[in-house]
């Protein structure tokens, strides 16, 4: 519009360069129609795609709001941490007792067990070739009260029972968790 107000040789030299770049412009939109057509297409299927993930992860979100934790735990070689983690948050859940049937049980198996709430007993069955000693239980009881220790030969399999309703089979002894593979199971 500029060059058709200014007659001067730069305004008419600047209105053929507008015309030529509009030239070229349509050049490269003719010869590239395909390339944009295709992209497009794509730009399409990504929005779909989009659209598809979008709606997964919604019924992702939706199942695991709906449905509660797995009852079941498989730990590794090597997993201590988590095992000895996942266990005191097992045990600080008890609210009047604790049931332990557990063959091989040492001063780590008790150190587990401290972590209960303070008004919680605990009853341990177990064989008597232990490596827990009568002073052992004596001195937890002192700070942690109260724990009974009883002797059975009957039970193979490992549990832990909380104030008789919930229990957990364990596939290892409470000492040697985390240092082989095993599992915890809620019954």
């Amino acid at each position: 519009m500029l060059a058709s107000v200014l007659h001067s040789e730069v305004a008419i030299n600047v209105s053929i360069g507008i015309m030529r770049a509009f030239v070229e412009m349509r050049r490269f939109i003719a010869s590239n129609s395909l390339l944009f057509e295709h992209i497009s297409s794509v730009e399409l299927k990504q929005l779909e795609y989009q659209k598809q993930t979008d709606e997964k992860l919604e019924q992702i979100f939706e199942y695991i709001s709906e449905h509660k934790e797995s009852s079941q735990k498989i730990f590794f070689d090597g997993q201590i941490y988590n095992v000895f983690s996942l266990i005191v948050s097992l045990i600080q859940k008890a609210k009047k007792e604790i049931t332990l049937i557990d063959g091989y049980i040492d001063v780590g198996t008790l150190s587990l067990l401290s972590k209960k709430n303070s008004d919680v007993a605990v009853t341990i069955y177990t064989q008597k070739q232990t490596r827990l000693t009568k002073a052992g239980v004596k001195s937890f009881n002192a700070q942690y009260p109260t724990l009974k220790i009883k002797y059975t030969k009957v039970f193979h399999d490992r549990f832990l029972i909380f104030d008789q309703k919930t229990a957990y089979h364990i596939g290892a002894s409470l000492k040697d968790a985390g240092k082989k593979c095993f599992g915890i199971n809620l019954i």
